[in-house]
């Protein structure tokens, strides 16, 4: 399986109009029609400023655009923008738990003999942002590499996915200096990443992409059984003792900010646990539950992202004091903290962070602000272009309509054009 696919796999989970795009002549715009609408609107197109913006809820759908004239449906905009983000040469990101460097992209194994996959394998350990122990656990495990490659896919889609609707909208520029600092964004970075890493590891095990691990194989009959019906479960038991020697101990963990990354890579691992579910197939004459074989499985990565935002969200802000029994740094939740009592501890389940973000309004070293981001005039202008209002501009969208079935084997659509508005955020 090439670089990105367990990616590209809970992409399709979750998206599935990625892979919707019609092939079939038919499908296609007839004699330029469309594109000469389109131009023609183009020559007459009026963009026209509003400086004050209606009030609404931060978080709203930012794709979303008044019509002018009848609508029809359309594919989302964040979906066509996690298509794109799909493709393993758009990605070069921090991969939160390996290093503070980028990750640089590689050539997948391909098609070729053992001494070459083993050679390509070395290098590709090599290419990877990893430290000295890292790099070891990654040539002793053939698979390793394009699986950490496959997370780093994961987390980054789901990061932008969860937060396209936030003024920080997980944008790569920016993310070097946003990880010098203990923001909420970063806590989220580094739960996601983990998270992700969990995920991708233990659907490679399950998947028979990595060389030391397999199926689920927990002593219990239920996977033994769904073994023997050809049914693979999850690894995930091995996934999390793979990452607790592949992450190990950081240099330094008595340091406040490592307590912090610390804290929130569990939290990560935990969200990933929380979500394994029993899943059953029956067996038997005509679809009869004569006999009914259970295993474990992860839910999609889709649903622990959303788990890891309501986190984010609710994100507990903590300084550190010492445990005089046990000798060592723990975290701890300041007086001023508005969910937790003065004193306590957060919750394992919480993720923590160590300093105030700023507004990512404008650009900085953070962020490249909220500028010429779209937004919904009823739900989220006013919030995302932090008062400074929005600009207004009529364009004609293409989409296909009229469509049925033609006997036998495919299905044929006209080409419909429909103007609307779009918003975008001042300068």
């Amino acid at each position: 399986m090439g670089r990105g696919a367990s990616c590209r796999e809970e992409v399709a989970e979750s998206a599935p109009l990625c892979s919707g795009t019609p092939t079939h002549p038919a499908l296609k715009p007839r004699g330029g029609q469309v594109a000469a609408l389109i131009a023609k609107q183009r020559s007459r197109s009026r963009s026209r400023s509003n400086s004050s913006s209606s009030p609404g809820a931060h978080g709203g759908d930012e794709s979303r655009s008044g019509a002018a004239g009848t609508m029809h449906p359309q594919p989302p905009l964040p979906l066509a923008a996690l298509c794109l983000l799909a493709l393993p040469a758009a990605v070069a990101a921090y991969f939160g738990l390996t290093g503070r460097e980028a990750l640089t992209p590689f050539p997948g194994l391909g098609p070729a003999t053992a001494p070459l996959q083993s050679r390509a394998h070395l290098k590709q350990c090599e290419l990877l942002k990893l430290s000295r122990k890292q790099k070891q656990l990654c040539r002793r495990e053939p698979g390793l590499a394009e699986t950490l490659y496959d997370a780093v896919h994961l987390g980054v889609l789901e990061c932008q996915a969860q937060f396209r609707h936030e003024r920080w909208n997980c944008s790569l520029e920016g993310r070097t200096a946003l990880l010098k600092r203990g923001f909420k964004e970063t806590a989220f970075l580094y739960a996601v990443s983990s998270a992700a890493l969990t995920h991708a590891l233990a659907r490679a095990c399950s998947a028979g992409r990595m060389e030391r691990c397999t199926c689920d194989d927990s002593p219990d009959l239920e996977n033994r059984q769904a073994w023997q019906w050809g049914v693979c479960g999850d690894n995930l038991k091995y996934s999390t003792k793979f990452l607790s020697n592949f992450l190990g101990p950081k240099k330094g963990s008595k340091d406040l900010r490592a307590r912090m990354d610390a804290h929130n890579t569990n939290m990560g691992i935990k969200a990933v646990r929380n979500g394994l579910k029993t899943t059953c197939k029956c067996h038997g004459v005509s679809g009869s539950c004569a006999v009914r074989t259970c295993w474990k499985q992860l839910s999609p990565f889709r649903e622990t992202g959303q788990l890891l935002k309501l986190r984010y969200d609710s994100a507990v802000k903590v300084s550190s004091t010492t445990n005089e029994a046990l000798g060592r740094l723990e975290l701890w939740t300041p007086p001023r903290s508005s969910r937790l009592a003065k004193g306590t501890a957060p919750r394992p389940g919480d993720l923590v962070y160590i300093d105030d973000s700023p507004s990512f309004c404008r650009p900085s070293k953070y962020s490249p602000g909220t500028a010429g981001r779209a937004c919904s005039r009823e739900a989220s202008c006013d919030s995302l272009c932090c008062g400074r209002g929005y600009n207004t501009q009529s364009r004609l969208v293409a989409f296909s309509c009229h469509c049925h079935v033609q006997w036998c084997c495919y299905v044929e659509c006209q080409q419909c054009v429909q103007e609307e508005l779009a918003y975008t955020c001042k300068q």
